[in-house]
């Protein structure tokens, strides 16, 4: 259980209220590094929002997000951190590598560029009128910027950044022939299908070198064979690039095929976390999906031939 032994990510009791809405109330779990950790409960349960508070794009009411790039997350330096005037981060290069980062703390921006997260959204959000090529190279902003002297190298065409130019390119074409969209790289994203955008919109965000992969519902509105292709592509991410996984999805399918750890959400309280058929086999969860309370249960099983 690498999200006990070796936690890349601690979340502890993260509270979200929305005036007098408590949409995610004191929520506590963690990630392991090198783990395909899902996130899963009915429609309504707060999933979307724990992405949006770890992601920056909502700032919590209270609790601690600790995340590391480097080691081990040490107590002793979280509590420091915590403590001092520092703001967020602690034995950071400046450029987002072996750092400890408190990402409640931290702007959304720097969430993606020094703690390294990256994510998708449910809705598709590729740029539709640009080509695929060139949405796996804009994802590479950052260092092409840094690169390019933020701009001047680039516009007096210095070697260093035709270096840089041509390393982007580079990885962006190893991306399209992993995800199969070799021969589409010049066709506009938006011209694609359903499935393929998907796959290139999870190509896009590894194409920012994220420690943590975050996926909103990257199964949704796939066919059983282009859902078999996101598992393999899934689990390769995991484990030929060092990159964590959390995912919120509704197939269960691909939760139950390649997670190494389940946590379940109802109405923003988390319900149930361990193994997939720990949580699968977890009344609450059941109950949770049944939508029916935990003493009838075993009534609804029986009924339905459970």
């Amino acid at each position: 259980m690498r999200w006990l032994r070796d936690p890349l990510l601690v979340i502890e009791g993260l509270t979200m209220r929305f005036g007098g809405l408590v949409a995610v109330r004191d929520f506590s779990f963690s990630v392991g590094r090198g783990d395909i950790t899902s996130l899963i409960g009915p429609n309504g349960a707060g999933k979307t929002t724990v992405f949006n508070c770890i992601t920056g794009f909502y700032k919590p009411t209270s609790g601690l997000m600790v995340l590391s790039t480097g080691g081990p997350i040490d107590a002793q330096a979280v509590s420091d951190l915590t403590a001092s005037s520092r703001r967020y981060v602690c034995r950071d290069d400046r450029m987002g590598s072996d750092g400890l980062f408190l990402l409640e703390r931290m702007p959304d921006f720097e969430i993606a560029r020094r703690a390294r997260v990256a994510r998708t959204f449910q809705n598709i959000r590729l740029f539709p009128g640009m080509t695929v090529l060139e949405n796996l190279v804009i994802a590479q902003h950052n260092p092409l910027m840094h690169a390019s002297g933020w701009s001047l190298l680039g516009l007096f065409g210095a070697e260093s950044f035709k270096q840089a130019e041509a390393a982007a390119v580079d990885l962006a074409r190893y991306w399209l022939d992993r995800i199969e969209l070799t021969h589409r790289a010049d066709d506009a994203a938006g011209a694609l299908p359903y499935g393929d955008q998907r796959r290139l919109e999870i190509a896009r965000a590894m194409c920012t070198d994220p420690v943590l992969l975050c996926l909103d519902e990257p199964a949704a509105g796939l066919n059983p064979k282009e859902s078999l292709a996101l598992n393999t592509l899934l689990r390769a991410i995991r484990d030929e690039h060092d990159t964590s996984i959390l995912l919120i999805e509704h197939d269960m399918s691909v939760v139950m095929e390649i997670s190494d750890h389940v946590v379940v959400l109802e109405y923003g309280i988390k319900i149930s976390d361990g193994t997939p058929d720990s949580v699968k086999n977890d009344p609450k969860v059941i109950a949770a999906y049944l939508g029916v309370e935990d003493k009838e249960v075993a009534d609804v099983e029986a009924e339905v031939g459970l």
